[in-house]
């Protein structure tokens, strides 16, 4: 289970990382307007929450489509039997078994790979519209920032996943972080898309999760 809700949050973090880079130059270093149509943060809050509902939809479309369910459940389930096996074998400190499951490692090995494969190949239709979306929508209909949360977000040391802005961000007027703690907007998209990826894909029957 813990498996699979990670695979999920890695799959949506590639989907949503675009939003956090710069890559056409932007003289504010961030992805947002300055005049947003859209204003105001509650509004924001849930446009945001539900561009993110629209584009997970759209990412199941496009894997129901693609991913052959049947087969990826039977590969999930082969390679969860054989990794428990494993594992017991290994606090049983059972030699023959760890032996014998061994002789199975190349071909589990190729199993996880295709599974991955399977699980990746939707991207490469999706990553076209989806980085359109968010360099040409997005930023055009939202500010900088779209949320205030009560507490830092940035529970990973360094700048390169800043989910919130910091004091010293805040207090500097040449920054787009007008409040700490302000939410941007590629970071309340994730969320978003992680908040209801779950509820999607069990619902379109696309859920990684075959226990």
């Amino acid at each position: 289970m813990i498996l699979e809700s990670m695979q999920t949050i890695f799959l949506v973090l590639l989907d949503s990382i675009y939003m956090q880079f710069d890559f056409f130059g932007s003289e504010r270093g961030a992805l947002g307007s300055d005049d947003p149509v859209i204003k105001g943060w509650v509004l924001s809050i849930f446009a945001v929450a539900v561009f993110g509902i629209l584009l997970n939809l759209f990412n199941s479309a496009i894997r129901r489509k693609m991913v052959d369910q049947i087969k990826l459940k039977r590969i999930m389930k082969e390679t969860r039997t054989w990794q428990k096996a494993k594992m017991a074998a290994v606090r049983a400190k059972d030699d023959a078994k760890m032996a014998e499951l061994n002789k199975k490692s190349a071909y589990m090995n190729k199993m996880s790979m295709e599974m991955m494969q399977m699980n990746m190949r939707p991207m490469l239709i999706t990553f076209v519209p989806l980085i359109l979306i968010f360099y040409f929508v997005l930023p055009w209909l939202f500010s900088y920032t779209v949320a205030v949360s009560p507490i830092p977000l940035n529970v990973i040391p360094g700048e390169l996943f800043q989910l919130t802005c910091t004091a010293e961000q805040a207090a500097d007027p040449e920054h787009v972080c007008t409040e700490e703690n302000a939410v941007y907007l590629w970071a309340w998209y994730f969320l978003s898309s992680i908040a209801f990826s779950g509820i999607i894909m069990k619902l379109t029957k696309t859920s990684m999760d075959f226990s």
